[in-house]
């Protein structure tokens, strides 16, 4: 094989490994971003729907306890309170849920590098 081609392949080598590298970056940005708008997209709905359900919770349990004023107040009270924690338990349990569902970050990006990394090796 002549110096020239010799050269030429590895520019050419070169330059796919720089394609490929450029492609991974592009990639490994992409996952970042998505990974950014999904905990902003959670957290946005997360205090929103937290305000709303706090608004919703606090006059209703003004309206049952005004509603019982005479008679059982102290047991509206604390049955209210129950109902509360044990609501605020179980979203909480559903939100480490949602948490822990989402896929690792950069899980796409480290598939495709082993695949390249496979590829490179030949197996």
């Amino acid at each position: 094989m002549s110096e020239g081609g010799l050269l030429a392949s590895i520019r050419q080598l070169l330059s796919t490994l720089a394609s490929v590298a450029v492609t991974r970056l592009e990639l490994l940005a992409n996952e970042l971003e998505e990974a950014l708008l999904h905990a902003q997209q959670m957290l946005f709905y997360f205090f929103f729907a937290l305000f709303c359900l706090g608004m919703a919770l606090m006059l209703l349990t003004i309206f049952v306890v005004v509603l019982f004023w005479d008679t059982h107040r102290l047991a509206v009270l604390g049955g209210a309170g129950a109902v509360f924690f044990v609501t605020g338990l179980l979203l909480v349990m559903k939100l480490l849920k949602i948490a822990h569902a989402r896929p690792g970050l950069f899980s796409v990006s480290q598939t495709q590098l082993r695949q390249d990394k496979e590829q490179l090796d030949g197996t």
